[in-house]
């Protein structure tokens, strides 16, 4: 079921009711019993079982529970149909003083339309306590009543029913009262309190014997209402009976006699004594009043006075102790009663000679304001002291607060108040010098007088810093005028003395003054850029900033401010290699044969920016054969993911994006075009490839300079080690070193390749390892270390390397051009060939097995005759073929 029915039951429940008219019948009610408060979950039921009705329907019938509740107190499980409570029930809310409540449900279920009548009835419990109507009740009851007298109780309200509610009430024990029933005619019964006799069925509080008000004025009494639950609750209330009084006690003062010492000097009104009379009756019973007695004389009356409501006695005239030491006044204390009663006393007041006169402290000069550089015993203020009086009254002293920089000198009756420490603006510019002039009477008399003493500010501290250190940090490509930050010093003077300016000590960034890289507003401390800083230029400076104050002389202070260039992406990636022009791709070749995961090439590029900026991500974002290749995200290593067919297109044009990490990123693209070597006719080779922007170079060609310089110094040093090692060696034979090279022996592969090497002129091609020719089912392979284009010549024959950047050896397998009329057989190899991209003529020789010279291949180098022919071709076609030949030897250096 949802609650949303249950906000429409009403509106539902009437077209329910009229369809079921119409359409079907009622098929019955079930009634169950629940009792309140029951906690949220428990089972109430089944209602499948009850109503005889399948429970696996319930939710394909799409039955609901109807009600005219505003909450929906119950729950029907759709699976079981198990009927639970789904929120607990408040019987007095829900039905309040109703004797029987009721919930009535509606249970509609579909194909077919049926209609069921549930009925809850909601049991009572013991979940209220007896409560009455007020926490406190008054009655009054006269004095000396006689027993016997009944007052009326009130009756406590039990919102719960039947034995629940209110069925007995008990009064806290009393030696006056008891508590009895009585009933009325609808049968309800309600307390009184009686007098203690015999009486029927009643409740009542019975007075046991006479009261008396001064005795007790008040009863407090504790009515108990209990219920019949089990266990039974009960709810109290405060009873207090008052005692209403009759004037039979007088008044009666706490003392027959006061004895009081009064000054002399004592002004009118002027209090002599509180008077205290007390009548244990009340209201107008115990209402005293005031007055002076039958027996006080007319001159006592003219010099003192008697509150009638408060007793107090106050003096009224003026009191001399020459003419009276003592003086007996004496007052009577009458009731209010319908018949008023009295009570007397008597007052002796002692007339005592007193120090009625305070010292005067009279300022003579003052010295104000004081600088705050005084020194020690620097005079402020000249003063007199006065005393009206005589004797020990007259003798005066004075002194002033503790921890003040100040102390007073006296002589005879006059002080100087002079300085005795260090005065400091800052900590306090002005004393209110509090001094105090004390007499020696009894007691003493004193008075005070303030002295404002000012002090004067001096320049004597210099401005202080916010911050020991400033750091700034600033984005590069900063605007003009950016405000880099604020500058804040304060001065604890004043005036003059605390204005602050702020200015840039003089210094140099990079050879240049510190004003043309920032300034500073001289009244605010704001620093602004005066230019736009470049975090590849500049990355961090500092500058340093004097504040000085006004004063006279002025002081100031420095501090140091870092700036640092915070690096924005505004560097797109630069791909170093392999590079394309607008209007070809780079070219890189693969064999035929290649196999899954064969390196291609390697993309080279880097950043000028750093941090993330400069993180760098390679994808392949087109080719022309989907799925053939992939790109490494970080190390832009470009690898095939399959084997190639022979039925492979010969070339496939790829690009590659190199992002960077910014924010924005920022890219570059680079077009290659892979190559399939197979035939040297199938391969036109692009001359522009190699072509390179010395602008776009002008920072590498000096690393690329260096390093060939030093991987050629590491490369003759081997040479020369390997040499003096091999000369050692045959001196051990008894042979000499010339002779292992000059003389007729047999050598090694490894001899012939480093003797066809040193053969090799400036312009023949530098080999750093031995070539190696081994024979295969395919021909003759050479093993060589560097990479070339094809050979121009198809006659010729070709050499094929498997090209790839990261390859320790390349394969060369030489094939014989298509013009060739000779084509070599398993295991023969021509006489000669070119290297493409090279200059040099590569001559293999195979001497007959019976050769006393070498039983071994060995290859001869020597120069091309086609190079003549090339020394005839313009200028620039010379120019570029030395930058195609420039650039094969950087890539090699690259693998």
């Amino acid at each position: 079921p949802h609650s949303s029915w249950a906000s429409r039951g009403g509106r539902m429940r009437v077209y329910l009711m009229v369809f079921c008219l119409i359409c079907c019948t009622a098929n019955g009610q079930v009634v169950y019993s629940i009792a309140e408060e029951t906690e949220r979950g428990a089972s109430v039921g089944n209602i499948a079982k009850d109503l005889r009705i399948d429970a696996a329907t319930l939710s394909a019938r799409k039955f609901r529970m109807i009600t005219g509740s505003s909450k929906q107190y119950f729950n029907i499980n759709a699976s079981t149909g198990a009927l639970s409570v789904n929120e607990p029930i408040d019987r007095e809310q829900l039905c309040e003083l109703k004797s029987a409540c009721l919930l009535n449900y509606e249970l509609v279920l579909e194909n077919p339309l049926e209609l069921y009548r549930m009925e809850f009835k909601v049991l009572d419990i013991n979940d209220n306590s007896p409560s009455f109507p007020l926490s406190e009740y008054h009655i009054n009851v006269p004095e000396f009543l006689s027993p016997g007298a009944r007052f009326t109780l009130p009756n406590a309200q039990d919102l719960d029913e039947g034995t629940n509610s209110v069925q007995n009430y008990t009064l806290s024990p009393d030696e006056h009262f008891h508590l009895e029933m009585q009933t009325r005619g609808d049968g309800s019964k309600y307390p009184e309190l009686v007098l203690k006799k015999a009486l029927d069925r009643e409740q009542q509080l019975v007075l046991q014997q006479p009261l008396d008000r001064e005795q007790s004025a008040l009863q407090q009494l504790v009515l108990t209402a209990v219920d019949g639950g089990d266990p039974p609750k009960s709810g109290t209330a405060q009873i207090s009976v008052r005692v209403v009084d009759t004037n039979d006690n007088p008044p009666a003062f706490d003392r027959s006699t006061y004895t009081v010492s009064l000054l002399e000097n004592a002004p009118p009104g002027t209090l002599v004594v509180k008077l205290n009379a007390s009548d244990p009756d009340e209201g107008s019973n115990g209402d005293v009043i005031y007055s002076f007695g039958s027996y006080t004389p007319q001159k006592v009356r003219q010099l003192f006075s008697v509150d009638p409501h408060s007793g107090e006695v106050r003096v009224n005239g003026t009191l001399d102790y020459e003419e009276a030491s003592s003086y007996e006044i004496y007052v009577q204390a009458t009731d209010q009663g319908p018949v008023s009663m009295a009570g007397h006393c008597k007052v002796l007041v002692n007339i005592v000679d007193a120090n009625d006169n305070v010292p005067e402290v009279v300022l003579t000069s003052l010295y104000s304001p004081v600088p705050e550089d005084a020194k020690a015993g620097t005079v402020v203020a000249l003063m007199s002291v006065t005393d009206q009086d005589s004797g020990l009254n007259k003798q005066v002293s004075l002194r002033i607060p503790p921890g003040l920089p100040f102390t007073l000198n006296s002589f005879k009756n006059s002080y100087t108040l002079i300085t005795q420490g260090k005065l400091d603006h800052e900590k306090a510019a002005a004393y209110n010098i509090t001094v105090t002039a004390t007499d020696s009477g009894s007691p003493p008399l004193s008075s005070q007088k303030v002295i404002h003493v000012d002090i004067s500010d001096i320049n004597d501290n210099p401005p202080h810093f916010e911050e020991p250190v400033y750091s700034v940090y600033i984005p590069e490509n900063n605007p003009l005028g950016a405000l880099l930050c604020t500058i804040k010093a304060t001065d604890p003077d004043v005036d003059e003395n605390a204005y602050v300016s702020y200015s840039l000590l003089d210094g140099e960034i990079e050879g240049l003054p510190v004003a043309s890289y920032v300034s500073i507003k001289s009244d605010s401390g704001n620093m602004y850029a005066v230019r736009s800083f470049d975090y590849e230029t500049l990355r961090e400076f500092q500058v340093v900033v004097q504040a000085q104050d006004a004063g006279i002389p002025p002081l100031s202070s420095s501090v140091t401010v870092h700036i640092y260039v915070v690096d924005e992406n505004d560097h797109a990636p630069q791909i170093l290699y392999p590079t394309s022009t607008n209007t070809s791709a780079a070219l890189e070749m693969i064999p035929r044969l290649a196999y899954a995961g064969y390196l291609v090439t390697k993309i080279i590029a880097i950043d000028g920016d750093s941090g993330q900026n400069a993180w760098l991500f390679f994808h392949l974002v087109q080719t022309s054969d989907p799925g053939l290749f992939r790109v490494e995200l970080h190390t832009g290593e470009i690898r095939t993911t399959r084997k190639l067919g022979e039925d492979s297109a010969p070339t496939f044009n790829l690009t590659v994006e190199v992002r960077d990490n910014g924010e924005p990123p920022m890219s570059s693209s680079v077009a290659i075009t892979v190559a399939v070597v197979d035939r040297v006719s199938k391969i036109i080779p692009d001359t522009r490839r190699h072509f390179k922007s010395p602008s776009n170079y002008s920072e590498i060609t000096l690393y690329l300079i260096i390093a060939l310089s030093a991987i050629s110094f590491v490369f003759l040093f081997t040479i020369i080690g390997l040499t003096v090692i091999k000369c050692y060696r045959y001196s051990l034979y008894g042979d000499s070193c010339c002779a292992g090279f000059c003389g007729v022996r047999e050598r090694c592969p490894a001899e012939i390749y480093k003797q066809a090497n040193n053969n090799i002129d400036a312009s023949a091609v530098h080999m750093e390892e031995a070539g190696v020719i081994r024979g295969g089912p395919g021909g003759p392979d050479q093993q060589w270390p560097t990479v070339s284009s094809a050979t121009p010549e198809p006659e010729a024959g070709e050499v094929s390397p498997p090209v790839g950047a990261g390859v320790n050896s390349n394969s060369w397998t030489f094939k014989f051009g298509p013009g060739n009329p000779k084509q070599g057989g398993p295991g023969e190899l021509p006489d000669k060939f070119i290297i493409p991209g090279s200059p040099a003529i590569i001559s293999i020789r195979q001497e007959p097995p019976n050769s006393q010279i070498d039983k071994s291949d060995f290859i001869t180098f020597g120069k091309k005759e086609e190079t003549k022919k090339k020394k005839k071709k313009k200028k620039g076609n010379k120019t570029q073929e030395k930058k195609e030949k420039g650039n094969s030897t950087t890539e090699n250096s690259d693998q």
